[in-house]
C-alpha cells in the first residue's frame, strides 16, 4: 500500500474541485528580452517552450514557469495599480481555476501536453525592474511554480489544465 493511501490528509490532496484553465501564454526569445504573449506554443518534451530562450538542450527542471492568474490581482493591488500585465513577470504560462502550487510535486496536462511541477518559482531582483519598488515583496508567495515537459503538444489559449498524479517520490513533502 503506497503512502498516498494510509493517511486522509493525503488522500484530500488528490480532489480538486475543477480543472484549471490556460489564460496567457508568454515567450522570451532571448534572454532578457521582453516577453512575448502568444496565442499558442508548442512544448517540446525535455527541452521547454518552443520559441522561448530557455530551449537549449534536453534536461533541467525548469522548462516552463507559470504562475497563478488569480494571483496577478492581488500583485497589482499590493503594488497600488489596477492591474497588471503578465508580460512583466517574466512568467510564460498564466493558469485559472487551480491552485498552482498544489501542483508542484504532480504530473498534470496542460492541453495535450504532460508536464510534472518541478518546485516553486521564486520572484527574482528583476521585479523591482518590472514592478518598481516593492516588486520583489508583492510577487512573494505569488510567483508560480516550476514545471518540467513529460509530453510534447501544442499549448492553447483555453486549454484545460488538469491534474493526472502525484510524484511517489515527493509524497514526503505533502
Amino acid at each position: 500500500m503506497s503512502a498516498l493511501t494510509q493517511s486522509p490528509l493525503r488522500q484530500l490532496l488528490l480532489h480538486f474541485p475543477r480543472e484549471g484553465r490556460l489564460e496567457w501564454i508568454g515567450v522570451r526569445p532571448r534572454y532578457r528580452a521582453a516577453v512575448e504573449a502568444v496565442m499558442e506554443v508548442e512544448a517540446l518534451a525535455d527541452h521547454g517552450l518552443s520559441g522561448d530562450h530557455v530551449v537549449t538542450g534536453a534536461g533541467g527542471k525548469r522548462q516552463v514557469t507559470l504562475i497563478q492568474w488569480e494571483h496577478l490581482h492581488v500583485v497589482a493591488r499590493l503594488m497600488g495599480r489596477e492591474r497588471i500585465d503578465p508580460a512583466l513577470l517574466r512568467r510564460n504560462l498564466a493558469v485559472s481555476g487551480v491552485n498552482l502550487l498544489s501542483l508542484r510535486q504532480s504530473t498534470f496536462a496542460v492541453g495535450k501536453a504532460i508536464l510534472v511541477g518541478t518546485g516553486v518559482c521564486a520572484p527574482c531582483s528583476r521585479m523591482e525592474e518590472a514592478l518598481g519598488i516593492g516588486g520583489l515583496n508583492a510577487m512573494r508567495g505569488h510567483g508560480g511554480i516550476t514545471a518540467r515537459i513529460l509530453q510534447s503538444g501544442t499549448l492553447r489559449l483555453g486549454d484545460a489544465v488538469r491534474w493526472l498524479s502525484v510524484n511517489e517520490e515527493a509524497t514526503e513533502e505533502l
